[in-house]
């Protein structure tokens, strides 16, 4: 690809490489997108004024990149008036979108796409925000230390900033669940746009409140404690009172009795008590400590 060529030794540097949207021509290619790129990435809109689907694109494009706060810059270039560059990089068919980092293609698409995948692909571009990440990093550890009320405080200012942020989604999330509003917890996932869903953040969320859901009606656990001790192979009493310590917070004490069940009756009500091991797992993440040692202490169990 000979992107670097085109406008040759030529090209100066525009006064206005600040623009965050901007029209280029084949003169100016070489300093509004390449050179521009190596500052900030810069997505390329190559259009025509005959193109439908262009018309759809190039003001979502605009909004995206607005709402980026110069995070990147948009050039557009008219292929009919400038057709060389498209002509280089074997652009058959328009709306034609193609981003730009340190001088080099890194990613694109073509056609139309609606705001919200439009938006994952400049977010895709410009990374994580700086702030952001440090701003999760520490609602996580605040949470840990169970200031759930703090952790929520943080996460909720990463979501005014970014309101796609499925970090951010998933973590406040868990702080209504640990709070135990359960409508406000569903109502802060619902928040995460469908393309995000998979994320790990998303899932884990999900997974605590539904297991939030299985435990709400077994707040008293009195009765539960008494049946357990009057017969310890009470299976159901046992297993529901692992449900009612994950919703108090007593998360090692719920392992431990989930483990006993497995233990001493691996198949009991068609592996229950292991199926919920693996659910809470999902439901407290892969970096959990607990999870991970949970993890291993499962296996010994199973393959012992």
């Amino acid at each position: 690809m000979a992107i670097s060529l085109l406008g040759g030794g030529a090209a100066q540097p525009a006064d206005n490489t600040s623009d965050i949207i901007k029209n280029t021509t084949t003169a100016t290619f070489v300093a509004d997108v390449i050179e521009a790129s190596r500052k900030v990435p810069v997505i390329v809109d190559f259009w025509a004024q005959w193109c439908g689907p262009c018309k759809q694109l190039t003001p979502i494009l605009e909004k995206v990149v607005r709402a980026s706060k110069g995070k990147a810059r948009l050039v557009k270039m008219n292929i009919d008036e400038h057709p060389e560059v498209a002509g280089q990089l074997q652009i058959q068919s328009i709306p034609a979108v193609f981003a730009f980092s340190q001088g080099q293609p890194v990613d694109g698409f073509m056609g139309a796409l609606p705001e919200s995948q439009v938006k994952a692909f400049v977010d895709r571009l410009i990374g994580p925000d700086a702030d952001d990440v440090a701003g999760i990093e520490e609602a996580q550890r605040v949470f840990d230390e169970g200031d759930i009320a703090g952790a929520a405080q943080l996460y909720g200012a990463v979501l005014k900033n970014d309101r796609e942020n499925v970090d951010a989604i998933g973590g406040l999330s868990k702080c209504y669940v640990r709070l135990g509003d359960l409508t406000r917890a569903e109502q802060v996932l619902s928040m995460a746009p469908p393309a995000k869903q998979t994320a790990e953040a998303y899932l884990s969320a999900k997974a605590a409140l539904e297991l939030a859901r299985k435990a709400e009606p077994l707040a008293d656990t009195a009765p539960l404690e008494q049946a357990i001790a009057a017969n310890p192979r009470d299976w159901d009493a046992r297993f529901k009172l692992a449900l009612a310590l994950v919703a108090k917070g007593k998360r090692e004490a719920a392992l431990d009795h989930l483990f006993e069940i497995v233990r001493k009756d691996r198949g009991w009500n068609d592996d229950a008590a292991r199926q919920q091991l693996v659910e809470l797992f999902e439901a407290w993440g892969p970096k959990d400590p607990l999870t991970q040692a949970g993890r291993q202490r499962l296996s010994s169990i199973l393959f012992a």
